[in-house]
This record gives structure tokens, C-alpha cells and sequence, in this order.
């Protein structure tokens, strides 16, 4: 079932807190085209979809008169369009000159989020239009993940949106081992704003209030408020006591949407993104290999993933979802392929957790197939299997090639050297840089550098330094990996055993990862690098 309504040019994603996020897969019918939708289509047909980077900026162009009921401006720019939306006051206060210091700074990293946000973002913007929400909320990607889809934080939130587990299932996503709706565009996207608008309407209309909630949680700022209340104190969210996260959260956005709202005050060039939409969604009726989709449409399969990154694994769920965003000719040349299809090439696999008393010669009558066909599937020789694993059961009509293919799926191997990846961290009351250094294992001199100081220049707390980390040693998948390099940062009454325990790493590796030793304490709030499978967590 086709889909009409998404973002972006197909580029591909780098990979890149809160607790929420939402799951969208609204069923739009091609009825009549809205006034808004023909402009869009006008802008597309008159581009080249091979040049998107040569559309000229038609803001201050005279909108086309299309209707006595409707005459919006077009813009050809998507940040354009968000600009003439932002409507939030900017106070001037130190935490948020604190936030828009940082940005104004950094362009580089702001252009960096841009080309990550580029794919996905006319989506969005589209989706917030549509429900008359504040614009703003479009820029709040960049400060939960920095539009990195596979961003994941040491509460376990994930995804653009940074949903945590059980806020994602409130709010209708899925996560399983082929599947992770928090890292799905469409329905994160659409499960976010649902939330936000929960929230919203909880606190009586007060976004700065609905935003706070959505990083710490609604209950906290509840009582925040509760509490000023009864004190006789204010009760804006500027005179709460929140956590130091949350106090920094809000700042963080207001101080983009300044930013973005007049980057010439601050002598920035945003990277441009065409206002076009490029993607759209198909849905397809039944688990599919991912290659397999690839290969029907003729695109490289990690631009399938870069672009569907809430699939785990090699295929679609067996219960689905089966939906793609694809480039939009080729979302439709994929529905129309896979109706095509021989029956044998759409096997269903499903993936079974051995119970006390199974065998395999059990478990291949159970599923009508063969013990050979299960050992070939899952690399087992002999008879031998322990309760609690897993084993890969392909359907009837699973041809040996398709065993084959998956069983060398499931192979973890050595990927390429990364990129650094930079973080952003934010200062402690008595730090300085030798000790941020020490933390990180990087150099005072190479801080200094990254963030544009004097050696000798004081820090102060709250502000925010970008630390850069090599991610050269990162272990995972060859194809679609998911091993994924993580910070952790000890809390009290942590160990490495409980910490080895929750992310299903050994002690030995976290050792080797931080270059440290079992027999020194761990100190809270120091942070430690975690390569993990973020398919487990």
C-alpha cells in the first residue's frame, strides 16, 4: 500500500536523551491533491532530481496564485520554510547565550547534522504542518541524537527521537530482534509527535514545560512545578529545579532555533536542502530479504538500510512491518516488483528460542522441514543444541541458496576503520582540561583545538566542549551491522560486572575497549566505551 509523504534526498546516513518517541505509519489516500501538495509537486517537476543542489532559493519570490482559498509561499529551501515558522520567544539569559555560543561556533558540526538531517527532514517539517504544531519541534532531532538514527545513550534510548523502551512500546513501537520501530523515520517520527502533543495538552499549553517533560519525564517537572507552587515561586520553566540535562535541554533548542532563525546575525551558512520531497513510503504485504528488495529496485543495499534503519537484521520482520522508504521511483517500482514475484523468493523465516527437552529432529517436525535444512541454516554440526539459544527456521520453499545466504549473515566480522565520532560534553562544577582530557583518553592540546580556545582560557560549568573519539576498533556486521560504539557513564553502585551484564559484553572487553584494570574502582561519572549490540539492548 503506497504512501504518500516523506523527506528526503537519498544520501547516505552517518551514523551519528531522553525518553520518547512515536511510531508513524499513517495511511494517506491518494485523494485530491491539497494546495499545498500541488506547489510541491509544481517545485518538482520543474527540478532536476540529479541536481537537486542547483535549486534556486525562491523565498522571496512572489507565491503562485493558485487559489482564492489558499495562497502559500513556496520556499526552495527546506530551511526556509522552517525559518519563516519559528515562532518560540528567545529569552536572553546565560544558559541559553551558553547553548548559542557553542553552536555559533561550530558551523562545521551544524552542517554535519544538516547533511544526516537531509534525508529525513521535509518529512518532518511536512508532519509537524500537518498537525499545526510549533516548528521548532523539527529541530529537536538535532538535539536528542543529532539526526543520527542509530544514536543510542546509556538509558537505553534510541533513534532520532530517542525513545527509551518502554515510553517506544506506550506510544505503539515495536522492538524485536529484526526490528526496532525506534529507529524507524516514519513511525518514531510519528510516535514523537503524539507524544509531544500528550504533553502538550498536560501542561495546559506550555511548550518550554511539554519539552522539559519529554527529556526528563512528566512526572518530574510535575512536581517541579508542584513544588514552586506551593512555595509561592514562579513556575516557568527558567525557575525550576530540574536536572542539570533538562536545565541544558531546552537552552539547546531555543538557542537552534535563534540560530536558525537569522544565521546571518551569527555568520553561519546553513547547508542547503532542497524543500522537494525526493523519498516516499511502500508497503509491502510480506517478509522480504533486504538484498532481495535491493536488488529488484537496482540500489546499493546499504542505501536500503542507510534509509530503513529500524531493521535489525537481514529481512523484515516475519510480522511485519514490511514498509521501505525509497527514493520515489523506486518505491514504486519495488511494489510493482514484488507483486511479481514466485512465492519461493518471499520465504517467511522465523526465528525460535530452543526450550528444555527440544531437538532438532522436534523442532524440524514442529516446523514441517528437515533437520538438515536447520543445521545448514545455523552452521550446527552434529545434534547438539542448549536451551534458551536461538535457531534460524526457514519456511518451505527456502531454496539452499537462501539457507546459505543467511547462514553467512549471521558471521560477525572486522568492519573498516570508522571516523572519529564527536560528542558533546558538557562541564562540571572543578573540572578543567587536563582532567576532561584524562577522562577521554585525548589530548588538552587537541580539546583546546576542537573547540576553538586558548590554552590557557578558563571553562566554566554548563559549558558544552566537543570531544572527538576514534572509533577504528569497532567490531560488528559486514553488511546492516549492528555492533555500535557507546558511551557509558558509571553511576553509583555500578560495576564492571553488572555494567558487562546489562549490555551482554564480557569484563575482559570492557577492559580491553578503556585500557583499564579490574582491580581499580570505578568512579562515578567516569565514562567508558561500550561496543555493543544494539539489537540486545
Amino acid at each position: 500500500m503506497h504512501k504518500k509523504a516523506i523527506a528526503f534526498i537519498a544520501c547516505s546516513i552517518l551514523m551519528g536523551c531522553q525518553q520518547l518517541s512515536k511510531e508513524q505509519q499513517s495511511d494517506q489516500s491518494s485523494a485530491k491533491l491539497n494546495n499545498k501538495e500541488i506547489q510541491n509537486n509544481f517545485i518538482a517537476a520543474e527540478v532536476n532530481p540529479q541536481n537537486l543542489s542547483s535549486i534556486i532559493d525562491v523565498t522571496s519570490s512572489e507565491p503562485l496564485n493558485l487559489s482564492d482559498e489558499d495562497n502559500s509561499q513556496i520556499y526552495g529551501d527546506v530551511w526556509k520554510r522552517i525559518q519563516a515558522q519559528l515562532n518560540f520567544k528567545i529569552p536572553e539569559n546565560r544558559r541559553l547565550q551558553i547553548q548559542r555560543a557553542w553552536y555559533a561556533k561550530h558551523p562545521a558540526y551544524l552542517n554535519r547534522v544538516a547533511k544526516r538531517a537531509e534525508p529525513f527532514l521535509y518529512y518532518i517539517v511536512e508532519e509537524i504542518e500537518k498537525r499545526g504544531l510549533p516548528m521548532e519541534l523539527a529541530l529537536l532531532p538535532i538535539v536528542e541524537s543529532a539526526f543520527d538514527p542509530y544514536a543510542h545513550s546509556h538509558v537505553n534510548a534510541s533513534g532520532l527521537w530517542q525513545f527509551v523502551p518502554g515510553t517506544a512500546l506506550h506510544f505503539g513501537l515495536a522492538q524485536n530482534w529484526w526490528y526496532d520501530g525506534r529507529r524507524d523515520i516514519v513511525a518514531a517520527t510519528k510516535a514523537a509527535l503524539d507524544y509531544l502533543e500528550r504533553l502538550n495538552k498536560q501542561f495546559d499549553g506550555n511548550w518550554l514545560h511539554a519539552l522539559a517533560a519529554y527529556n526528563s519525564g512528566e512526572g518530574r517537572v510535575a512536581r517541579a512545578i508542584q513544588k514552586n507552587y506551593r512555595a509561592g515561586e514562579n513556575i516557568d520553566y527558567w525557575s525550576l529545579e530540574l536536572p542539570r540535562e533538562t536545565d541544558a535541554y531546552v537552552p539547546k533548542l531555543l538557542a537552534l532555533a535563534d540560530i536558525i532563525r537569522q544565521p546571518h546575525k551569527f555568520d553561519l551558512e546553513l547547508y542547503s536542502i532542497p524543500n522537494v520531497q525526493t523519498l516516499d513510503v511502500v508497503e509491502i504485504d510480506h517478509q522480504i530479504d533486504l538484498s532481495l528488495a535491493a536488488k529488484l529496485i537496482d540500489i546499493p543495499v546499504d542505501e536500503l538500510k542507510a534509509l530503513n534503519p529500524g531493521y535489525n537484521h537481514w529481512a523484515t520482520a516475519p510480522e511485519g512491518p514490511h514498509r521501505f522508504l525509497l527514493p520515489i521511483e523506486k518505491a514504486e517500482l519495488l511494489a510493482e516488483k514484488v507483486k511479481n514475484l514466485p512465492p519461493e523468493q518471499l520465504v517467511t523465516w522465523t526465528r525460535y528460542k530452543i526450550k528444555s527437552g527440544d531437538s532438532l529432529s522436534l523442532i524440524a517436525q514442529k516446523h514441517k522441514t528437515t533437520v538438515e535444512v536447520i543445521r545448514k541454516a545455523n552452521k550446527i554440526k552434529g545434534n547438539n543444541i542448549r536451551a534458551g539459544k536461538f535457531l534460524m527456521i526457514p519456511g518451505q520453499g527456502a531454496s539452499n541458496q537462501q539457507i546459505a545466504q543467511v547462514a553467512a549473515q549471521g558471521s560477525p566480522q572486522t568492519i573498516a576503520k570508522a571516523t572519529p565520532t564527536e560528542i558533546e560534553y558538557i562541564v562540571q562544577s572543578g573540572d578543567n582540561f587536563w582532567e576532561i582530557s584524562k577522562k577521554y583518553n585525548v589530548s588538552v592540546k587537541d580539546i583546546v583545538k576542537w573547540n576553538n580556545l586558548a590554552s590557557n582560557q578558563a571553562i566554566y560549568p554548563g559549558q558544552t566542549l566537543v570531544i572527538k573519539q576514534d572509533n577504528s576498533d569497532s567490531i560488528g556486521f559486514a553488511q546492516g551491522e549492528t555492533t555500535r560504539k557507546v558511551k557509558y557513564k558509571v553511576r553509583k553502585g555500578d560495576s564492571l560486572a553488572r555494567i558487562a551484564q546489562k549490555f551482554n559484553v564480557s569484563i575482559s572487553d570492557i577492559e580491553s575497549w578503556n585500557k583499564i584494570n579490574r582491580r581499580k574502582y570505578l568512579q562515578p561519572g567516569q565514562t567508558l566505551d561500550l561496543h555493543v549490540d544494539i539489537t540486545q539492548i
